[in-house]
């Protein structure tokens, strides 16, 4: 592998999932044993979830699960192939991934702080979340900023923006907001908004038990998007994730900083590469979904 470009590996969240995205892994020894692994932790199959056509997989206490456990046999083959990047991110869940990647924790710690993430988040009603394409930034902010029940939840790029609250709350915003598209997002809840505060609570149980290292790889988080490699940092981080915004615009923007050059999505679509594109269009992009995709 071409060690002299500096690469970054960026694992996507929700909304990434597909069904038959396991498809090519299943026939691999690696994603076997994986697949067995993740069964007797979730207690269900992530196989038996991606390959039901029902859209299963797109329900939160399903996807979340399911997409970090493709992501990580994903980065297991990569690994196993000499590759190991300069910086790690990942997009909500995705982060969790990108801890995997770094180190921090072992797949089963990993994937057992999903499951209860997975868990609570499904559990979260009442909110509404919608995302905004091509629209007016400086009215969308004065518009959050006098609405009260509704935050920026993920600001994507400079051209994509999520928000969440209340579906009043979010109504209101959107309707005097310049956009070129809105979509209402499929989710019960309003994630990364104060309305998950008792999910966080109670996540945050799960998360004091868990088992953290120092990164290996630095990692840059949804809600610092500084590198940072201490265990503690990376937890609290984690820990403000559920409630906090998701920083990709400047994680994007911090790549190049950082001395970046060539960005590989690990995981399913091409959704972080499509936004890294229009925030750095001087980075080379690359989408690595399934085993057939590696070199």
């Amino acid at each position: 592998m071409e060690q002299n470009n500096k690469i970054a590996w960026v694992f996507p969240g929700q909304g990434s999932q597909s069904v038959g995205m396991e498809a090519d892994l299943l026939d691999l020894p690696l994603g076997k044993m994986k697949f067995q692994q993740a069964e007797e932790i979730l207690g269900w199959s992530v196989v038996d979830v991606c390959q039901n056509p029902d859209e299963q997989v797109s329900r939160t206490l399903y996807t979340q699960p399911s997409l970090y456990v493709i992501e990580s046999i994903l980065v297991d083959l990569l690994h196993h192939r000499g590759n190991q990047p300069q910086l790690v991110a990942g997009h909500s869940l995705g982060e969790y991934v990108a801890l995997y990647a770094a180190g921090v924790f072992d797949f089963a710690t990993g994937l057992q702080l999903v499951k209860r993430r997975a868990e609570l988040m499904d559990s979260a009603s009442g909110g509404q979340m919608a995302a905004l394409m091509k629209f007016d930034r400086n009215q969308l902010e004065e518009q959050l900023a006098q609405t009260p029940n509704v935050v920026l939840a993920n600001d994507n790029s400079p051209l994509q923006a999520v928000i969440s609250g209340t579906p009043e709350a979010v109504d209101e915003v959107v309707n005097n907001v310049k956009a070129r598209r809105v979509a209402k997002l499929n989710v019960s809840g309003a994630f990364h908004s104060p309305m998950m505060k008792e999910a966080a609570a109670e996540f945050q149980k799960v998360l004091d038990a868990a088992q953290l290292q120092d990164a290996q790889i630095p990692v840059l988080s949804n809600v610092d998007p500084s590198p940072a490699t201490d265990a503690t940092t990376l937890k609290n981080r984690l820990q403000q994730q559920i409630t906090g915004q998701v920083r990709w615009r400047e994680i994007s923007l911090r790549l190049p900083e950082e001395g970046i050059e060539k960005v590989i999505e690990v995981g399913p679509g091409n959704v972080l590469t499509g936004l890294i594109k229009r925030t750095c269009s001087e980075l080379t992009l690359e989408n690595i979904s399934n085993a057939a995709s590696m070199h």
